[in-house]
């Protein structure tokens, strides 16, 4: 059975239609892209996936429950976090600050308790930064713990936010064009990351524009035009497929 399932959703902005009939399933384990020119949709789809749109129709299924029109809170308490194209760090906080916060829906903590200093609290937040030290390692920016954010190089902020994604122990991890802004040593490393996150037990499901990184690391590419699903299949498939080519090339599809 598919971690993930997403059945011909639809969405709607005015009389422009984003999201056209769309549906294809990722596997546990599987790293998987979904590409296509600005424009296609594929944000939006992030979006409805993630609990930020509400899609007008269709079925979006985690883990063989519903998470259709469920709050993002709520979605990524079931397991599934996202990063997003343009960072979106707390500068100001340092890195380990930065990746705790991504613990937030794994704590028990709340205000009450918090304020009180009870015990366990304490014991709670030693674990949770032990936890978020161990992620930062693993990704590289073990030595960055005490920085701000902000003060890091573009890569480096990436890496945190991939930490802080981390930190919510998800099953599937959203990567909203993790290569944008990066040099190609940068996007090397990337790969580096992405290949560890999935070691770890962890599905991904990708948009990227970089068109070599995504054929180096997916095991299986869904490609959008206008909003609309035109191909699906292992990248050596999708390199081949007409309609992909005119899509990226130009010319008339077969």
């Amino acid at each position: 059975m598919a971690l993930l399932e997403v059945k011909n959703i639809n969405r709607s902005f005015g009389g422009l239609r984003a999201v056209n009939n769309v549906s294809f399933d990722v596997v546990k384990g599987q790293i998987k892209a979904v590409i296509g020119p600005n424009g296609a949709g594929k944000t939006t789809i992030f979006n409805l996936i993630a609990g930020a749109l509400r899609p007008d129709s269709g079925a979006i299924n985690f883990n063989g429950a519903s998470i259709y029109r469920l709050p993002p809170y709520r979605i990524a308490m079931r397991g599934i976090s996202r990063t997003f194209q343009n960072i979106k760090l707390f500068a100001h906080m340092t890195v380990l600050e930065n990746i705790m916060v991504g613990r937030h829906t794994r704590s028990r903590a709340g205000f009450a308790s918090a304020m009180l200093a009870l015990p366990w609290t304490w014991r709670e937040e030693r674990d949770i930064a032990e936890k978020g030290g161990g992620l930062a390692e693993l990704l590289g920016i073990g030595d960055l713990l005490g920085a701000e954010a902000g003060s890091l190089p573009f890569g480096k902020q990436r890496a945190v936010e991939f930490a802080r994604a981390l930190a919510s122990e998800p099953e599937l991890l959203l990567l909203d064009e993790p290569a944008a802004g990066l040099n190609i040593y940068e996007t090397k490393e990337l790969a580096e990351i992405i290949a560890k996150i999935r070691d770890l037990g962890i599905t991904i499901l990708l948009i990227e524009h970089d068109m070599s990184l995504v054929m180096n690391i997916s095991d299986e590419i869904v490609v959008l035009s206008y909003g609309e699903r035109i191909a699906e299949g292992k990248p050596s498939d999708v390199q081949k497929n007409s309609d992909v080519i005119a899509v990226y090339l130009g010319g008339e599809s077969a």
